[in-house]
């Protein structure tokens, strides 16, 4: 690994004067300058992070907490990562991954360190313990998810009570009245993440509005659970005819047990998920679905920690900001008229 060190002898200079020349605390001549920069590029140095937080005040580093566990959809996850390092980049900024089993301690190290120049929360939920340590540092940060109380954020995410009521309306104007919604599993709901709170709060809203008979079943997911699930469904609302599924993993064992009990996708049962668009036309029959945008969430929330880093930097006070993209919904083959 090439040190500051090294420059210094390839250009015939103290280390002193690279430094100053990177940092540009101390004037220096234009040909020392010219040989530290050949030099520098001649050996292809690069600044150690901390060493440029010191000298310029910033690491040019975002950290993105991700969530790595079972009960999030890995795939949505990494296409928001992989987008907000595409859009930190064109700000010339590189991207720390830190996984959320680190809690408020991790996110205290970074921001005490000054590693990272601000923050980008994934995986948010209404009531997430990480934020206070982001408010109580100053640290210039970003979430992608809506706490509870948002004041004093930028935030982005999905309109998930918007997505929920979408499922209830296509249903109801099909012509459903018994309506089942498979959400996650019981963990995701007692820790108050709010992609499932939402979305299950927005359906129930718009099917009592509707005056649809509407139950809720969490779900591991798994091929077992989800004969459970629809086990009890079925014996507790027969005459269900209906169903919103907010859990990738649930999507195909509720099809096949849906044909193995001898109803048929969509005559005798429709079928609507929030979810990815690729998953929902991976299903035979391709899904009606209820999707957004990932990459925008990842860029937005760029945007958004820049601003503020930008905004810190300069001594003045950020604009919160509260961006919530509308889902849309996909009309495919798994939903039609109810059978009469």
């Amino acid at each position: 690994m090439v040190t500051l060190a090294d420059v210094a002898r390839y250009a015939g200079v103290s280390s002193s004067t690279v430094s100053y020349a990177l940092s540009g605390k101390r004037p220096i001549s234009d040909e020392t300058r010219n040989r530290i920069e050949r030099a520098i590029a001649d050996l292809g140095y690069h600044p150690h992070a901390g060493a440029r937080a010191l000298a310029g005040k910033r690491s040019h580093i975002i950290a993105l907490v991700v969530p790595l566990h079972t009960e999030v959809y890995v795939p949505t996850m990494m296409e928001i990562a992989i987008a907000v390092t595409v859009a930190a980049r064109e700000h010339g900024y590189d991207v720390l991954l830190l996984t959320n089993d680190e809690g408020p301690e991790g996110v205290r190290r970074v921001a005490a360190s000054g590693l990272a120049d601000g923050v980008i929360l994934m995986d948010v939920t209404l009531d997430d313990d990480r934020i206070a340590v982001l408010r109580a540092q100053g640290t210039p940060a970003a979430l992608i998810g809506l706490p509870g109380d948002p004041s004093g954020l930028s935030c982005v995410d999905h309109d998930f009570a918007t997505a929920g009521a979408l499922c209830a309306d296509h249903l109801a104007d099909l012509g459903h009245r018994d309506i089942a919604f498979i959400g996650y599993s019981s963990g995701v709901y007692r820790r108050h993440a709010g992609y499932a709170e939402r979305t299950l709060n927005g359906f129930r809203e718009r099917a009592l509005r509707r005056g649809l008979r509407f139950l809720h079943r969490p779900c591991e997911g798994t091929y077992e659970s989800t004969a459970g699930t629809l086990a009890r469904i079925i014996a507790d609302r027969p005459d269900t005819t209906g169903f919103v599924v907010q859990n990738e993993g649930a999507i195909g064992p509720l099809l096949s047990l849906l044909r193995a009990g001898g109803r048929t996708v969509p005559e005798d049962t429709s079928v609507i998920a929030i979810c990815p668009e690729p998953l929902a036309e991976q299903h035979s029959p391709r899904l009606t679905a209820v999707t957004g945008p990932k990459k925008e969430l990842g860029q937005v929330a760029v945007e958004q920690v820049m601003a503020r880093i930008t905004a810190a930097a300069g001594g003045g006070q950020p604009e919160d900001a509260l961006l919530l993209i509308a889902p849309e919904l996909v009309i495919r083959e798994s939903t039609a008229p109810v059978a009469r």
